[in-house]
Parts: structure tokens; sequence; C-alpha cells
């Protein structure tokens, strides 16, 4: 069996590296939580490249049935065929498109299945696919077909955790909480980002960083995904680290709500520059943060 240990631009700790081992060696799927912004939507994509495999996304939304991911029946178009003289409507199969858990089953080799933010759809949606993912085959009523997955795929579930997900859908996965990275991971992360970046900068970036991260007046705490968007602003600008701290420039691209901003200058007495300020021009245990955001 092949085992994951991480990839060139993925920071994964052994805790993270081990679970999705166990997962695939108990061909269950591996259900990944953690506050925004931890990498968990990388992680899949980091699997697929380290075990050269292809990446297949299925991209929930609060609209989105289970029965999309297996396939769909277009109704529309056989009608329009035989409206129109086109094609043979008799052949229902051609009106059958497959749903993005369908493309996993019926590919020629074995992919990582991305089924990301589940807890975005109804509460039944994890229900209604138990027995897909545990007998990884569905059937299709208007063919009368059984399609059976032809290599069972490494399935990463994600989840923000804004529901809780039915206990028997629990029981069929492996779990893993990311945690969100201490400062010592955090610079881990950002030297596969930049390389050799200045170490005062990111001390200063840092600083501020967690900072901001323990003030429990902020709603919208700043992510790993935008403290690398602010080191490279900070980069590219040439600010003095010097200022970084005490006036926390380009505040826009760490904290997104007004009343953030406004709150970070009342509580700290900072001068906060840049997009965003003081409410005006508004504007990834197991670490995994990949290189794009």
């Amino acid at each position: 069996m092949k085992k994951f240990t991480g990839s060139d631009n993925y920071v994964a700790s052994k805790e993270l590296m081990n679970a999705v081992n166990v997962a695939m060696a108990l061909e269950k799927p591996l259900l990944i939580k953690g506050e925004p912004g931890t990498g968990k939507t990388m992680l899949a994509e980091s699997i697929a490249e380290a075990l050269d495999m292809p990446l297949i996304i299925w991209g929930i939304k609060s609209t989105t049935k289970a029965q999309e991911g297996l396939y769909v029946y277009d109704t529309v178009q056989r009608l329009y065929d035989s409206q129109f003289g086109e094609g043979n409507v008799a052949d229902i199969a051609q009106y059958i498109k497959l749903g993005k858990l369908g493309e996993a089953f019926t590919s020629d080799q074995q992919v990582v299945l991305l089924i990301d933010e589940i807890d975005k759809a109804d509460l039944e949606f994890p229900n209604d696919l138990l027995w897909e993912l545990d007998r990884m085959e569905f059937y299709i009523n208007e063919t009368k077909e059984t399609v059976t997955a032809k290599h069972r795929p490494v399935t990463i579930i994600t989840s923000n955790a804004e529901k809780e997900l039915p206990d028997a859908f629990l029981r069929r996965c492996i779990f893993h909480y990311i945690e969100f990275p201490d400062e010592e991971k955090m610079r881990e992360i950002i030297r596969v980002h930049f390389g050799d970046i200045n170490k005062r900068l990111v001390d200063s970036a840092l600083g501020a960083f967690y900072s901001i991260r323990q003030m429990n007046e902020i709603q919208k705490k700043p992510s790993t995904s935008e403290l690398l968007d602010w080191i490279q602003a900070l980069k590219i600008s040439g600010m003095d680290t010097s200022r970084i701290e005490s006036e926390i420039p380009y505040v826009g691209v760490l904290l997104k709500k007004n009343q953030d901003i406004d709150r970070l200058r009342e509580s700290q007495g900072k001068t906060v520059t840049g997009s965003g300020s003081s409410g005006r021009n508004s504007r990834r245990n197991g670490y995994g943060y990949g290189n794009r955001w």
C-alpha cells in the first residue's frame, strides 16, 4: 500500500499523516475538521500529488443533494431530442450523467475524492451517502444498472463544524482535527512558502498575528492563509520591520470586518494602516498548509 508522507508544498504533522494512512489501510473515509484556513482542502490536493493519483473535488453547497454526486438523469435533454427528432431517445443511458462520486467509482485508476465542506448541506445529506460509501456501489433506476467502484477512492471529507454530523455517518469515518499551528509550526509553514525570508520580518509579523488572534474582541480571527498573504504584502512593500507590530500595516489583509479593525485600534491603541483601516476602504497534531490560497 502506498503511504502518505507529506509533500514539498504541504506541512503535515506525524499525526495527520498517520490518520491519512490509517484511513487508506482500513478503506474508510477520512473526516477532517478544523477552523477555516487550516489547510483542510489542500490536504486532498497534497495526497493526490504525493501518491500520483487524479483528484476529483465535490464541492458541497447548501442546495447540494446526495443524488447529484451519484448521477443525474437529463430529462430535459431527452424531451428536447424527442421533440426535434435528434438522437435515439430510446437509449436512456445516454441521458445519464455521472456525478463526482460516480466519476470516482468508474475511474480506471484509483483517485483521491474530496467531499469538501459536507456540513454545508442539509442534515440528511451524510446519511444519504452511507450505503454508497460503505458498499462502493449505487443503483441507477432508469437503466436498472448497478455501478460498482473499479477502485475504492481515497476519500477525504472536510467540515467546518457548522452542523453536527449524524452518529451513523461518523462511525464510518476516521476522524482527525487540524489544530491551529503554534508559532514553531507556523515558522515551518512560512519557510515552505517563502524560503529564505528576512527573520526580523517574520518575527514581527508573527508577534502581531498571534497578538491579534488572542484578542477576545475579534470576531473573525485571521487564519494561516491570511497571514501568508500579509507577509507577502509586507515583503513586496519593503515595510520597515520595526513598524509592523506598532502600526499593523495593510490590516485589511488580516482582518475582514470593520468592527474587528475598530476593536484592534481601540483595544491596543494601534495605528492600523492600509486597506480596511478604521472601517474605510474595506477590502491550514495535524497541520497542513499548501502553497495556493
